[in-house]
């Protein structure tokens, strides 16, 4: 019997990579590609605009891959200026689900700026090397002031999906009988 086309379901499962160890999330680091080249308004636009953004994050307790996010979005912070804040696991939810993404975990980071909170972007779904989380800021940023939406898309299409291993549900320990 000759093997279907994959699902989308084991294409959403391919993508993700749940992560509890450091050494885990070390070995998923290690396979994604960091960014070499970047244009050459890189460093002055994302020095200049990042007072009018904010990046927000979603996370959750005893989350590695989001404290190892939370430690690079606060190295780039302090670097371009950008402010950062968490929301809440319900707002990160209904987000994704606005723009008809699979809920994965946590961590999801979005940009928007300060002024319209419905103008959001994803920059990190999962978390990544501090090199691309910049190239998705950097992206997000010209999205937001006028590049085509799909010129920025295509270009930071590849999230890494490395996130949080999800806490056992308490119902899944239940005896039969």
């Amino acid at each position: 019997m000759a093997a279907g086309p994959p699902s989308r379901a084991d294409a959403a499962r391919a993508a993700v990579h749940p992560v509890n160890t450091p050494q885990a999330m070390k070995i998923w680091l290690d396979r994604v590609p960091r960014t070499s080249a970047y244009p050459p308004d890189f460093e002055a636009t994302l020095k200049g605009q990042g007072a009018a953004y904010v990046i927000e994050m979603s996370t959750a307790p005893d989350c590695l891959p989001c404290g190892d996010l939370w430690t690079k979005l606060g190295a780039l912070k302090t670097r371009y200026g950008w402010a950062i804040r968490t929301i809440s696991a319900q707002e990160a939810m209904i987000r994704s689900g606005r723009l008809g993404l699979p809920w994965i975990g946590h961590p999801v980071a979005w940009v928007r700026p300060l002024a319209d909170p419905n103008r959001i972007i994803p920059v990190a779904i999962g978390t990544d090397h501090t090199v691309n989380i910049s190239r998705n800021l950097y992206l997000a940023a010209k999205i937001q002031t006028g590049v085509r939406v799909a010129v920025g898309v295509r270009a930071m299409s590849k999230f890494t999906g490395i996130v949080g291993a999800a806490a056992p549900s308490p119902s899944t320990h239940r005896r039969k009988g």
